[in-house]
């Protein structure tokens, strides 16, 4: 095992960040201001630092409701072992990809705080995020965003959150980009109505594809009067720089001139090639340091390592056994390499932006399948249940698995009863239900063959998945039911109140995520878009498939 060229640290934390430790609740906020970061307090330009901490996590957009993770931000003495590591490669953010909203994050985020290192996390878990081939959003998704919302947001050293990462990697599923981006203008308008700190942004981690150009531009464009949808800044997973590269053959150059004209900061989410270096994967020499901090800073604000933990992937800067941190040789490399940059500081008193918005890219071949406007409806929980208690015909079974037949038997014999569930994100056609949960969305459709068969009671058994019931209106459900329309396509209304916390459930700490909390299309996507397959078969009528 190899040993760390640098010295174990024993000073204590408040010590590593000089004599005036701060806390998470006086530490400066850092502000996203045009095409820069910067400390609120004093205006001085941030450049990030980073490293991705997160122990044998797979951060990509796939959705398996089975995988486990361990939240990094819940286990105090976890973080004072590795925060004094940290220090010594200059950190100054981290990246953790799912953290658990029902745990208490207090004493990390102090020792963080108290050590000038800032936070951006991820929205999504394992069981819970926006899947590249099934995408939606929905009620378990947004719960879920909510909740993390919640649960950090008192942080003043939390700089954001990653509302996807990495959701399109390929040609194919550039259509979810825009259930994305409606978790993007949803999160946005729901730290506005909780009065959280204004300084909190949102944004997106792309992978390096052929569409990150469209995807760079889908994000940051506003196509939507009055309704605020951009990204607040962007994240790029970059590893195009391998061992002794340079600043042409990695494309850096190219990426510096797309940017230019941006209007959000622009950073590396990901970075740290491991393919072709001497030695080894451990041995990354990180060279592409000099150039980050230097000939880049007008355009890109810094970057963050992948990763910290060792694992199986042999992308990791250190060893953990126990309690002991074991640095590898490319820590050292990365300490010695970040030690010798001196990016320019811009003040911001001296800055005014001057980008504006870029245009939207336009659905046309196999290039790009995301309609810009509307993008998918906000969801309402409130709405989802005042529906389906105000349904004649329900849904009385929760195994979701026995769901399909009944999707594909409903929407094929008439299109027009799953119009309120449909999201097309291709078309722009979207019903109002279409962000509630798979049960709720089942009995929906099923009320509507149901109220379509003139009331028989047999319309409403599909072999005991479903039951008649009286319907119910509770208060402030009338407003929301008139307002999605006799057959769904109507409209739905924000949210209001908490969202998050209450409903949260935990998935960390070794136990499994919950398929129930998993989004609708996780477990039921493909056969409701075989459903809509037979629905366009039987109409005539043409559909874009993923």
């Amino acid at each position: 095992m190899w040993s760390s060229a640098l010295p174990s640290l024993t000073l204590g934390l408040a010590a590593l960040s000089g004599t005036l430790a701060q806390s998470y609740n006086d530490i400066p906020e850092i502000k996203a201001v045009g095409q820069h970061f910067f400390y609120s307090n004093n205006g001085s330009q941030f450049y990030l630092k980073g490293v991705a901490y997160q122990e044998n996590y797979n951060p990509n957009g796939t959705n398996n409701a089975n995988t486990q993770y361990t939240d990094p931000l819940a286990d105090s003495s976890k973080c004072s072992r590795d925060i004094p590591f940290m220090k010594q490669i200059f950190t100054n953010v981290i990246r953790v990809y799912a953290i658990d909203p029902t745990q208490n994050h207090d004493d990390c985020m102090e020792q963080l705080a108290s050590n000038d290192i800032y936070v951006i996390a991820d929205l999504g878990e394992p069981g819970t995020s926006i899947d590249s081939n099934d995408p939606s959003w929905d009620v378990a998704l947004y719960t879920r965003y909510t909740a993390v919302v919640d649960s950090l947001s008192k942080y003043k050293n939390v700089i954001g959150f990653f509302a996807g990462n990495e959701v399109v990697s390929a040609q194919n599923q550039t259509a979810a980009a825009a259930f994305v981006k409606a978790a993007v203008r949803d999160t946005k308008a729901y730290i506005k109505q909780m009065n959280y700190r204004q300084t909190l942004g949102v944004g997106y981690a792309t992978a390096d594809v052929p569409s990150r150009d469209e995807l760079a531009h889908y994000f940051a464009c506003e196509p939507e009067d009055g309704s605020t949808t951009s990204i607040d800044f962007w994240g790029y997973n970059v590893y195009s720089w391998c061992g002794d590269s340079n600043y042409v053959s990695s494309s850096y150059g190219e990426r510096v001139e797309f940017f230019r004209d941006y209007p959000v900061p622009v950073f590396f989410a990901e970075y740290g090639c491991i393919e072709g270096v001497d030695g080894g994967p451990t041995h990354r020499p990180f060279t592409e340091v000099a150039v980050l901090y230097g000939n880049m800073t007008s355009v890109f604000s810094g970057g963050i390592v992948y990763e910290w933990f060792y694992s199986e992937n042999q992308y990791g800067l250190v060893e953990i056994n126990d309690n002991s941190v074991s640095p590898y040789p490319d820590f050292t490399s990365l300490s010695s390499q970040l030690a010798r940059v001196t990016p320019s500081i811009t003040q911001s008193s001296a800055y005014t932006p001057s980008n504006s918005a870029p245009a939207c890219p336009t659905v046309g071949g196999t290039t790009w399948a995301a309609v810009a406007s509307p993008l998918p409806p906000a969801v309402n929980p409130q709405l989802c249940s005042c529906e389906v208690a105000n349904l004649q015909c329900t849904v009385d079974s929760d195994d979701e698995s026995s769901y399909a037949d009944v999707f594909n038997y409903i929407c094929g014999a008439n299109q027009d009863y799953c119009a309120g569930i449909s999201h097309n994100a291709t078309t722009g056609d979207y019903g109002a239900l279409g962000g509630c949960s798979p049960k709720q969305q089942l009995a929906w459709v099923a009320n509507q063959y149901y109220q379509g068969s003139s009331n028989k009671e047999s319309a409403c058994d599909f072999n005991g998945l479903a039951k008649t019931q009286s319907p119910t209106t509770s208060a402030g459900c009338e407003a929301l039911i008139s307002a999605a329309g006799t057959n769904g396509e109507g409209t739905v209304p924000s949210p209001t109140g908490q969202q998050g916390t209450a409903a949260a459930s935990s998935s960390s700490h070794g136990a499994a995520a919950s398929a129930m909390s998993a989004p609708a299309f996780f477990n039921y996507g493909k056969a409701f878009f075989a459903a809509y397959i037979i629905t366009a078969l039987v109409s005539g009528v043409g559909m874009f498939v993923l």
